[in-house]
């Protein structure tokens, strides 16, 4: 069964991942059309797979030949397309992680999804990374339970792709805080009681922070500094003129110290750990690309008859937590979360 597809959106990871992996599983996806505010990046999409492009994302979300709507850049629609969507019935693949600053949007956005019916996978390819899925093996079999996770992720001032420039509907520091927020849950496998969050930057321009930290409290409630803690930063200050200051001494993607070892994860395919027998690296170059991974899991989501709840409440989950952060530094006080259902 070949699942009708309509892209809308062409993010930073179309050349070099969407757009192959779709390109390998052209015996599981059928790209129907494609829509983009970028004229000739939409012209270009639309020749390399023999469709025509369309002027707007209602239209391709109305056609009765699409399945399924892949949204893989928010550009300036933000959620429209996923309630555009959802009122047609049509499943979501959500490459924009929900870049909503909005509580209430952000609520009412996941109450429309939840009422449509529709299948819907949030893009999180830190979980899906042979590195993190190799990590979480050995979690259990040989370095125990995480207790300090280091996420950290440093950028140029202005993103490499045109596409994602910042812009009001595609705040690039919120998505990632958001995409790392998700990889520490998945990875501690529990979820964060309280965050104290610091930001840094203009916040009078849309996007304008060129820096933001967020410490997590997964301890039982009402006993902080007890229980598993995650620090997860954000920068942005280094212009593109910069490209050896950008590429100096990056701070691995990912830290994690265990009972029994420490592990430092390089994505999307290495993981170093030290423990009492010494130093192990492993590379797992082999393993099917990420892009794959997720249109796989999103096929598997479509075509089953058992729907999936879990992307929509783990991408809320995260959103949530990110704005509970920005709340955080607002009043100078740690905020509760509250357990998600």
């Amino acid at each position: 069964m070949k699942l009708r597809v309509g892209i809308v959106g062409l993010g930073e990871s179309w050349e070099n991942g969407h757009r192959p992996a779709l390109r390998t599983l052209s015996d599981r996806f059928d790209v129907r059309c494609v829509c983009c505010e970028v004229a000739h990046l939409a012209d270009q999409a639309a020749h390399d797979f023999h469709v025509q492009p369309v002027d707007g994302f209602r239209a391709l979300c109305a056609r009765p030949d699409v399945d399924a709507v892949l949204i893989l850049s928010p550009q300036w629609y933000g959620p429209l397309p996923i309630l555009a969507a959802c009122e047609n019935g049509k499943s979501v693949y959500c490459g924009a992680a929900l870049d909503i600053a909005d509580p209430e949007e952000a609520n009412a956005v996941k109450k429309k999804v939840e009422e449509s019916g529709i299948a819907f996978m949030a893009e999180f390819p830190r979980r899906l990374a042979p590195a993190t899925l190799r990590l979480k093996e050995l979690i259990v079999t040989r370095l125990g339970q995480p207790k300090l996770l280091f996420c950290h992720r440093r950028s140029s001032i202005e993103p490499g792709s045109a596409v994602r420039r910042p812009q009001k509907h595609c705040p690039t520091i919120q998505r990632e805080m958001i995409e790392q927020v998700d990889w520490c849950r998945y990875v501690a496998g529990t979820d964060p009681t309280s965050v104290i969050g610091i930001h840094h930057g203009s916040v009078t321009e849309n996007d304008g922070e060129d820096y933001q930290m967020m410490s997590l409290d997964f301890s039982p409630v009402g006993q902080p500094g007890t229980g598993p803690m995650a620090q997860i930063s954000c920068g942005r200050y280094m212009p593109t003129s910069w490209p050896e200051a950008v590429a100096f001494r990056p701070p691995a993607a990912l830290q994690v110290c265990c009972e029994r070892g420490v592990a430092f994860v390089d994505l999307p395919s290495t993981v170093t750990y030290f423990d009492a027998a010494g130093r192990h690296m492993e590379s797992l170059d082999s393993e099917r690309p990420v892009a794959e991974r997720m249109l796989m899991h999103f096929y598997r989501a479509v075509t089953s008859l058992v729907r999936k709840v879990n992307d929509l409440e783990d991408a809320h989950t995260a959103l949530s937590i990110v704005l509970a952060a920005r709340e955080s530094f607002a009043t100078g006080k740690r905020v509760a979360i509250a357990p998600s259902p």
